[in-house]
């Protein structure tokens, strides 16, 4: 992309010389975006991380900031924050001397740095406990001083390594629009690394999909939810039905879905007569009444198996025949449907979304 501000092209890091952790991934970064890398565990994200920090060297690539190469240049001269998973805190230094400690490593005029200290624990909320030890402070606290600590440089970029992952799941959402807050307010580029969905779904600007140490999609969340570019996205973000099927027509948007028969869907251009995954998210699938026109939708007769009450809605789990589906009834019209043993569901053919098989 033409306004790119840290770039990483065809990264690769290997460990051993024969297994790649990271395996050629390319990424333009914004700059102020809030890029999130998402994934399962050991699919390369937090290694990522490490190499943009300077932690960890490049085996092969390019990595930029600014149109510099950071290939050789040492972490703490990069300008780049890092809030870590346990915080990383000093346990013998209060607060405030916690968020200084980057500012007196990096030889700041000793005038500037209260300043600079204050405006960062401002910032966080945290001003009354400036002179708390770790020991004094909840987990959500000590991850306010992580934090403050990574921002009080002013750096170029902050990186945040699954920064939520030990708090409970209160604290977790609260941490989440304080985090988005901030970067709000600051304005800096920002890549935070997660394998929880909700997390990169609501915080970001784009989220970036890896599996076995590639790149699998980068887009904006609602993008990425609605619209995946591979099998493992689609399966990965969110509840899914997934169908497997055959391009009979495209123009006419017909398709062969096995052990369904004939299916409509909207068929995007170039797909071609080709085997495909047919997704169907459950929120997409409704309830349809007898006397409803079903004029355009997909209507099949579902085998209710089982259901998952979530307060405002419940996952309704079944069957079509012999194959598994999934939908999601608001709560209003639940009680109606779970105790049913045979319900009549439906979907529009723009609510599927094709996928080539590789």
């Amino acid at each position: 992309m033409s306004d790119a501000y840290l770039c990483l092209t065809d990264v690769v890091k290997s460990y051993d010389g024969r297994v790649n952790a990271v395996d050629g991934i390319s990424i333009d970064v914004r700059k102020g975006e809030f890029l999130t890398l998402l994934g399962p565990s050991g699919s390369g994200k937090t290694t990522t991380l490490l190499m943009i920090a300077g932690f960890e060297e490049l085996t092969d690539g390019a990595l930029e900031l600014e149109g510099r190469s950071l290939a050789n240049v040492r972490p703490y001269r990069r300008n780049i924050g890092m809030v870590f998973q346990n915080y990383a805190l000093f346990p013998h230094m209060t607060t405030e001397t916690n968020v200084a400690f980057p500012l007196r490593m990096r030889k700041f005029p000793r005038e500037q740095i209260r300043p600079r200290v204050e405006k960062a624990l401002e910032l966080v909320g945290l001003s009354e406990f400036a002179t708390k030890y770790p020991r004094e402070l909840s987990g959500g606290q000590q991850q306010r001083v992580a934090l403050a600590r990574a921002l009080v440089f002013e750096p170029d970029v902050l990186l945040l390594d699954e920064p939520l992952g030990a708090l409970d799941k209160n604290l977790r959402e609260q941490m989440q629009v304080e985090i988005k807050r901030i970067h709000g307010e600051v304005g800096i580029t920002t890549i935070y690394v997660t394998h929880d969905q909700t997390e990169a779904m609501t915080m970001s600007d784009r989220v970036a999909v890896f599996n076995d140490g590639k790149i699998e999609q980068v887009a904006p969340p609602l993008e990425m939810y609605h619209r995946p570019a591979t099998f493992f996205v689609g399966n990965f973000i969110g509840d899914s039905n997934f169908f497997e099927a055959a391009v009979v027509d495209p123009t006419a948007g017909r398709l062969a879905v096995e052990a369904l028969g004939d299916v409509t869907a909207a068929c995007p251009d170039g797909i071609g007569s080709n085997r495909v995954h047919a997704l169907v998210r459950p929120e997409d699938v409704r309830l349809v009444h007898e006397k409803e026109a079903l004029e355009g939708l997909n209507v099949f007769d579902m085998t209710v198996e089982g259901s998952v009450h979530y307060g405002d809605s419940v996952l309704v789990i079944g069957r079509i025949g012999s194959v598994p589906l999934r939908i999601r009834v608001p709560g209003a019209q639940a009680e109606a449907v779970v105790h049913h043993g045979q319900l009549r569901v439906g979907w529009r053919p723009e609510d599927m979304h094709l996928i080539p098989r590789e």
